[in-house]
């Protein structure tokens, strides 16, 4: 199952910036547009826990 596209379009970083997410569906993954952190998805669910999201390269 992949995630809903109504979901994607109200996810965004639980940092204080607030950005959106760019789901990678093969990778199963969701990053910030904002800050380039890497959130997991897990059995189709979003970990959007920054002490979970792996850093990333800044802006996607």
């Amino acid at each position: 199952m992949a995630l809903d596209p109504h979901l994607l379009d109200i996810l965004a970083c639980p940092d204080t910036h607030h950005a959106p997410l760019e789901y990678d569906a093969a990778g199963q993954t969701l990053t910030c547009t904002e800050c380039g952190r890497v959130f997991e998805v897990r059995d189709d669910i979003p970990v959007l826990l920054l002490d979970e999201a792996r850093p990333g390269s800044g802006p996607a």
